[in-house]
């Protein structure tokens, strides 16, 4: 549906504007999609991220600053998040040895089975990504590249 429609906002001061304030629908669109999706998994977006990071790392331990640095939403509580996460048997806690000040993140067995029933939930299944054709999505990428340069 065009943008026009779903905000019912039939002009626009600029393409430049209107490029501007689709994105950020289109962004929440698609996080309302992926909320729906992951939420018979008991896990939500930002969860998910730091599973998928934990599980990049596996077996290594991740630190929680390791996390936020990788993190796709930089305003999350990567902290609060692996509380819920530990308090899901999803990942394990522990103090790193070289560097008592520091924690060591781990995603466990029952994470590793999640994120594998989640995996046909990548690469934008049910967020309609994939209406998108193969060069269509690398044109994408290619432009939402340009607008964080």
């Amino acid at each position: 549906m065009k943008l026009e429609d779903e905000i019912k906002q039939s002009s626009f001061k600029s393409a430049h504007q209107k490029a501007h304030i689709n994105l950020i629908y289109t962004s929440g669109w698609i996080q309302q999609q992926q909320a729906a999706l992951f939420k018979p998994f008991g896990v939500t977006l930002p969860q998910f991220n730091v599973l998928r990071i934990l599980r990049g790392q596996h077996p290594k331990p991740a630190t929680i600053s390791l996390l936020i640095e990788r993190m796709l939403d930089k305003t999350s509580n990567a902290s609060r998040i692996v509380d819920k996460l530990e308090v899901k048997g999803l990942v394990t806690r522990k103090q790193c040895p070289a560097d008592r000040r520091t924690v060591d993140v781990l995603i466990t067995d029952k994470g590793l089975a999640l994120l594998s029933d989640m995996d046909s939930l990548e690469g934008g299944f049910g967020t309609g990504i994939k209406n998108l054709s193969e060069e269509e999505a690398e044109q994408l990428n290619i432009l939402l590249d340009k607008i964080r340069d």
